[in-house]
This record gives C-alpha cells, structure tokens and sequence, in this order.
C-alpha cells in the first residue's frame, strides 16, 4: 500500500476516534496468521488470466470489519470508499481499487461455503478470551432520505382545496361544442 496525499491528510490529527482506537487494538489482538492459514487453501490463486483477485488478508480485514460493524454488502462498499480508517486497516491505499459489493458478497460466500466463518469466529474468540478480553459488534448508523408524499396543507398551514375543474378542451357533447 502506497502512501498518497490523501492517506497522508490525517496523519497530523491528534486526537484518535472510537473507531482507530478500536481497529488498532483488533490490529494487536486478532490471529491474523492463524486466519489467513485457514483461508489461503480455498482462495483463488492470483497469476492465471483475468482479473486478479484482492490479496487474501484484505478480504479478511473487510470481512470483519463487516461482522463488527454489521454491515450489509452495499454497506460494506459504501464505508470502504467513505471512511478512511476503514480503508487503512483493510490495507488499501487511496490508489487501490476498492472491492465491489459482488466480491465482498463472493468472499463472504467462499467463508460459508467451507464452514470458515464459524471456524474464524470461535478462533478470534478463544484468542480474545486468553487474554481476557471479548468483542461486541456495534453499527455505523446510516441515514437514508425516504420520498414523503406531498402535503395537502399550504404554506401557513390550511387545506389547500382542489377544484374538480376539467380540462379546458374537455366537452361532453358527443359534436366536441361546449354545453
């Protein structure tokens, strides 16, 4: 991961949120070799044609960062391009191509698909209970604007009356004249 401009905008903040302080110490606490051993059996090999698959220990990193988080797939993606910090502990730089939600989704699926994801959570847990410690998953919260139908009140607040005045050209006379 290659330092840019923009990884280098928060280098000289002082004071560290929640979050850094939490995904610095996962960064200390986690088996990250442990993890990555059980993965790399079943992980796609980069080298043959095609598009070259993320290097494995950014897809675990996302990976928990999306059970810590509780993060849906789109969500996922979405916090990746958004937050930094997120972006940081998954080791991508400003530079690197961020994973779409169909490989995050992809990867997710290989995880359950050999029973991986049961086994990582019960390692990551048996490590942090060795040292005494345990995790709570939180959320980031995510507000969503939602289309509200359109008020039947004006301005200062009384009941706007419509009128069922047809259309100027409308005639009920079979002939098209005006009654």
């Amino acid at each position: 991961m290659q330092l840019t401009f923009g990884d280098a905008e928060g280098l000289g903040k002082r004071k560290q949120t929640h979050r850094e302080i939490f995904l610095a110490e996962m960064e200390q606490v986690v088996p990250w070799q442990h993890l990555l051993g059980l993965i790399a059996p079943h992980y796609p090999v980069s080298g043959r044609p095609g598009r070259q698959p993320y290097a494995l220990a950014t897809m675990l990193r996302i990976h928990l960062l999306q059970q810590w988080y509780a993060l849906s797939d789109p969500a996922m993606e979405e916090a990746l391009h958004e937050i930094p910090t997120l972006r940081r502990f998954a080791h991508l730089g400003g530079l690197d191509n961020v994973p779409d939600e169909t490989t995050i989704l992809n990867f997710r699926r290989l995880l359950e698909t050999h029973g991986l994801a049961a086994r990582m959570l019960e390692a990551v847990n048996a490590h942090l209970a060795r040292k005494g410690q345990s995790l709570q998953s939180g959320t980031i919260v995510d507000a969503t604007l939602i289309a509200a139908p359109s008020s039947t009140k004006n301005a200062d607040g009384s009941a706007i009356v419509r009128t069922g005045m047809p259309d100027a050209n409308w005639s009920d006379h079979a002939d098209g004249t005006a009654p």
